[in-house]
């Protein structure tokens, strides 16, 4: 059913002016969403208010809660008059002008000031003034507005099934985002790839897990989905105290990102993850002065997939102890720095990390091997990210130790990884197995910090057990060859026969 409303709404937007591609869709999508959500919600919180014999006071104003400006409903004809039991009002329900004139007039500014007037910025409340501080409506139509309220009001987030649903349709439409232009790839890492990362680094609770480059929050959804299961099955239920699930609502999860609708995705992503006041703030992670970091801002665990390839300017390089225009090589510095000592981090970069010649990236490997243990090099192939023409690895390292031992492991697959043939976890099974050990295969080795380039610290070792591929002769040579034989086999037995 999510499904085809999905759909249903795009088909929508599509026909509106103000929605020009994916990127808005998901946009224009998400805020819509989150006030059904956030009703559904205040639903649940009253019903458990009412079991407890308390009187539960609502986050939003009777005027602007969705069941009296987008979804006033008929009461039940048997007299019962049972709030949402019939269908749309609509001599009630606003449409057209009237509607958009008061989603933008009225509506907004009202959320807005929400980021004022929240207690702190860990409640609901705070995210509802930051979203929509950020966002506008651009949906120019009000009947077209209408058409999608209509459509997203079927959706239910009451129950776990729902929500987990929910949240693995708005994954699917955030994926889709990388075909939209606009960058839009770059808020998406493979969530086999995230999960394995969050498996290998094994995060604890209680820790402080954070990405400076937060995107659509892959990395701390999938994080928030190993921790909440990490006790399951004990009592039939999660496992998790009160206490536990406390700090993983507000205690745990932290990410820093640049770009508006990035950030909106991300905050959406969490929420219907189950987190519901995640603690995503809108900036630039790189005008953060590395020298201003104390120690109460350091994390246990960092996991990103930071932007490569992208070029800053020379005050935001300022910032750094090792200049460099590179993002990527930026963001490695800044992890290393936030990392409490013993912290854990699984970072994805582009691999010419691991051999380029220039100054900065010489000085920021050594600069990783001195601080840092680098245990584990993961090597992928190509097409690991659907849409982008890099190779990447994934570095995981521990703050605190000089690296004495690096584990390679060389992901060799017999597909062609791509947007109809992407990668699973499957593909990732050996690697996980084989690095709890660092043992040794056909597609992974140790390399010796004492035995690499002292002068360019290169990492970029090749595989010593790799077995050289039996080149392969094409058919029409092998037919060839066959021929040439039967000619040659022919003239020998027309020699033998003259000799008869």
């Amino acid at each position: 059913m999510f499904e085809q409303t999905f759909k249903n709404i795009d088909d929508i937007l599509h026909k509106d002016a103000g929605c020009g591609s994916e990127l808005d869709y998901v946009e224009q999508t998400s805020w819509i969403l989150f006030l059904k959500y956030l009703d559904d919600l205040e639903k649940d919180r009253a019903t458990a208010a009412e079991l407890t014999g308390k009187t539960y006071t609502p986050i939003i104003d009777k005027a602007y809660q969705w069941t009296v400006w987008a979804m006033p409903k008929i009461s039940s004809p048997d007299g019962g008059g049972r709030e949402g039991a019939g269908k749309l009002d609509h001599h009630n329900a606003l449409t057209g002008d009237d509607l958009t004139d008061f989603v933008n007039n009225q509506l907004f500014p009202y959320l807005k000031k929400f980021k004022t007037s929240a207690e702190s910025a860990d409640t609901i409340e705070y995210k509802i003034g930051e979203i929509f501080s950020e966002l506008k409506n651009r949906i120019q139509s009000g009947y077209n507005l209408r058409e999608v309220i209509n459509r997203i009001d079927e959706l239910r987030f009451r129950t776990h099934a729902e929500k987990h649903e929910m949240s693995h349709l708005y994954e699917d439409k955030i994926k889709n985002m990388g075909n939209a232009g606009r960058n839009g790839g770059e808020y998406y890492t493979p969530r086999p790839l995230i999960r394995t990362i969050v498996q290998v680094v094994a995060p604890k609770i209680g820790d402080k897990i954070y990405d400076g480059a937060v995107g659509s929050a892959g990395f701390l959804c999938e994080a928030f989905d190993y921790l909440q299961n990490s006790k399951a099955g004990i009592n039939g239920g999660s496992g998790l105290t009160t206490k536990e699930i406390e700090i993983l609502q507000k205690r745990t999860f932290y990410g820093k990102e640049k770009k508006s609708l990035a950030y909106i995705i991300g905050i959406m992503n969490m929420i219907l993850h189950g987190v519901e006041a995640p603690n995503i703030i809108h900036t630039n992670t790189l005008t953060e002065n590395l020298a201003d970091i104390q120690e109460k801002d350091r994390f246990d665990v960092v996991l990103a997939n930071p932007p490569f390839g992208g070029k800053e300017r020379a005050e935001v390089q300022q910032n750094f102890p090792i200049k460099t225009g590179e993002t990527a090589s930026l963001f490695l510095q800044h992890f290393i720095k936030i990392l409490k000592a013993g912290g854990k981090a699984g970072v994805v970069i582009k691999n010419t990390f691991l051999s380029n010649t220039d100054n900065a990236t010489v000085a920021i490997r050594k600069h990783l091997l001195e601080s840092c243990n680098l245990h584990t090099v993961l090597d992928l192939p190509g097409g690991t990210f659907t849409g982008a023409g890099v190779k990447t690895v994934v570095l995981f390292f521990e703050k605190g130790k000089a690296t004495q031992k690096v584990w390679f492991y060389q992901l060799n697959l017999d597909r062609n990884l791509g947007k109809t043939n992407p990668l699973n976890e499957n593909d990732l099974a050996e690697f996980v197995a084989l690095q709890k050990t660092f043992a040794d295969s056909e597609n992974s080795w140790t390399a010796n910090v004492k035995d690499i380039d002292q002068n360019t610290f290169d990492l970029s070792v090749k595989n010593p057990n790799k077995k050289e591929a039996v080149t392969l002769r094409s058919p029409q040579a092998i037919l060839e060859e066959m021929r040439a034989l039967d000619e040659e086999s022919a003239e020998i037995l027309n020699s033998i026969l003259e000799l008869i």
